[in-house]
């Protein structure tokens, strides 16, 4: 999907001369966010607050201005013609999304080569223009696809901004000004020597899984369920592996979003914008387990995702803190823990195919080998050595400067009334296999107050969240 002004003709450099020419001055770098990539209204309210015309004659004489010149001086950008007429060659269909009226779309779709297009948006065409997504999500309706799968070409920070924001990503070819590069999002100099190839390996979907242990299904904290829902929207979560759910809340959860939502026994859900495709795992798997669920983010494009809670006892960091046990010891009281994650291993192995990466997700209730120098705690070991990363730990590889704790916002001291602090440590995980890590890390909203002073939190878990971005590369 290609903008028009400054993309595919040199159009940008006329539109800033026609603002010039109307506005009677010259134009300097601080006019840029109300010029570049704006739609002729916008820029003529604008000019209306600062020279006294009215916003109607502004806009009329604007569109002359630069009409006039449009159908003098188009000239397509370096590079544009040989990437449409490659596209076309490859069967790839394109979209033209502009900020300009139709009449000026349709003298450069005359100029261009109107069968070079198989949808054209313009300023015309939706409520809101650039920024909003509006334009681009437009196109994506028109063409019937999702945005996900789709690549929009822009030269400026505001049209950049409106295909982000709709889901796609982005090829930036910055006509006047700079734009920095950003994941998802790919800058180069022109459209010289871009190929339909390259484009398609920009498409790459994302996803954002959170791994959240609900605390009895949040029963302990007042409106519970408006707060999970807060928090959910608030992390920007595309997946949400829950542990803990009182049996209802992955179902009641997904259907206040508008989400599809997988429930497992009592304790497990999932619940996803994506569709679910197929639920992996055993269905009446017990308090302690795990659930999968294989969710299509994209066309062509699925991921694995299982969510895991391990028995809770006994805890390593209290046998460590109060009872001094050694290395050895407690990584023999870790024999429960280690099956129940071999069992999950298991399952997964048992349904994984080839092409799909998977996350696993989970409260594991006990802490990582990669944060303990003196303890090879084996329950994660496991998960290392069946090819799953820690998320968490590659977004910051240090434990000491990063620990990322997750045990537990509310409980500074132990909860036995000895005064003790409790062990803070890092139980709560996003492991992956065969995607790549964009950020990782833990959340917990407000500042909740201690136990057990809960009710009031607007926090509704004993545990911070964890939230990862994955990049989910070509199948």
């Amino acid at each position: 999907m290609f903008d028009m002004d400054g993309t595919l003709v040199d159009t940008e450099r006329l539109w800033w001369e026609a603002v010039e020419h109307v506005a009677g001055r010259p134009l300097a770098d601080a006019d840029q966010p109300d010029v570049l990539g704006r739609p002729v209204e916008h820029t003529a309210g604008w000019l209306a607050a600062t020279t006294g015309r009215s916003a109607a004659d502004l806009t009329r004489d604007l569109h002359r201005e630069f009409t006039d010149r449009v159908r003098t001086g188009t000239v397509p950008r370096p590079g544009a013609l040989d990437l449409l007429d490659a596209l076309a060659a490859d069967g790839v269909p394109t979209a033209l999304v502009t900020a300009s009226p139709r009449t000026v779309a349709d003298t450069v779709l005359d100029a261009l080569g109107r069968h070079r297009f198989a949808v054209s948006v313009t300023a015309d065409d939706t409520d809101r223009t650039k920024p909003a997504p509006d334009p681009y999500l437009a196109a994506c309706h028109a063409l019937g696809v999702d945005p996900t799968a789709c690549v929009a070409v822009e030269d400026t920070q505001t049209g950049v901004s409106s295909a982000e924001a709709a889901g796609c990503a982005v090829l930036a070819v910055p006509s006047l000004a700079p734009i920095a590069a950003a994941p998802g999002r790919t800058v180069r100099e022109s459209l010289v020597g871009v190929t339909p190839e390259e484009l398609n390996s920009m498409v790459t979907p994302h996803l954002r899984v959170m791994s959240w242990n609900l605390w009895l299904g949040g029963a302990e904290v007042d409106d519970h369920r408006a707060k999970q829902l807060k928090a959910i929207l608030e992390t920007g979560a595309d997946v949400v592996g829950l542990q803990e759910t009182a049996g209802t809340a992955a179902q009641e959860l997904a259907e206040a979003l508008g989400w599809h939502h997988h429930r497992a026994g009592e304790n497990l859900g999932i619940i996803s914008r994506h569709p679910i495709t197929a639920r992996l795992g055993d269905p009446d798997v017990g308090f302690y387990g795990a659930a999968g669920a294989r969710i299509e983010i994209a066309p062509g494009r699925a991921v694995d995702v299982w969510t895991a809670h391990l028995h809770c006892t006994p805890y390593g960091p209290y046998e460590s803190a109060f009872d001094g046990l050694p290395a050895a010891e407690l990584i023999a009281h870790e024999e429960l823990r280690l099956a129940q994650m071999r069992d999950t291993l298991r399952w997964i192995g048992d349904t994984a195919l080839p092409t799909v990466p998977v996350v696993l997700v989970g409260d594991f209730n006990c802490p990582s080998h990669l944060d303990w120098p003196d303890v090879d705690w084996p329950v994660t070991k496991a998960a290392a050595e069946a090819g799953f990363a820690d998320s968490y730990r590659e977004a910051h590889p240090d434990p000491v400067a990063e620990p990322g704790h997750t045990w537990s916002p509310i409980h500074p001291v132990h909860e036995d009334g000895s005064g003790r602090p409790e062990p803070q440590d890092r139980i709560d995980f996003v492991l992956h296999r065969g995607l790549t890590v964009l950020d990782s890390g833990t959340y917990v909203s407000g500042i909740p107050r201690p136990w057990p002073d809960v009710a009031g939190n607007d926090w509704p878990s004993d545990h911070a969240a964890v939230v990862t971005t994955l990049a989910v590369g070509a199948a």
